[in-house]
């Protein structure tokens, strides 16, 4: 099974979505574990926006990636355009993506379309990444 690693700055917004999308969407498929370069709090409007989706976040909690190791995690994927400040060995995974998203924690009134557009990626990593 795969193991998936979404990765931001502070964990506390758009790698919890995709977090929450992965886990529902790559339920028996995939493992998924989201993070940040450091912790911070999960916010209230990712959780309020998830639950209009029909998912439930409110388990999950912030981490930061020094809890984790690289070699333990098949695909990375960077929200927040962070993978530049990412130690190289987070990069060279067997996938690697930087999806660079808007920061609704900036700028609240964009939650909702965020959720969306990382639906669409999350479904998208999933039809394409082998999960064997």
């Amino acid at each position: 099974m795969k193991r998936v690693m979404f990765v931001c700055k502070k964990n506390s917004a758009r790698s919890q979505m995709a977090e929450g999308f992965a886990k529902t969407l790559g339920k028996g498929k995939i493992e998924v574990i989201s993070s940040g370069l450091e912790a911070s709090e999960v916010r209230p409007e990712a959780i309020a926006t998830m639950k209009d989706a029909g998912i439930d976040i409110t388990d999950q909690h912030s981490k930061p990636l020094s809890d984790f190791k690289p070699e333990d995690f098949d695909v990375v994927i960077s929200l927040c355009g962070c993978g530049v400040n990412l130690p190289p060995e987070w990069v060279v995974r067997e996938v690697f993506e930087d999806w660079q998203l808007d920061d609704p924690a900036e700028q609240p009134e964009i939650f909702a379309r965020v959720r969306d557009e990382i639906r669409e990626r999350v479904t998208r990593l999933l039809q394409v990444t082998s999960v064997k």
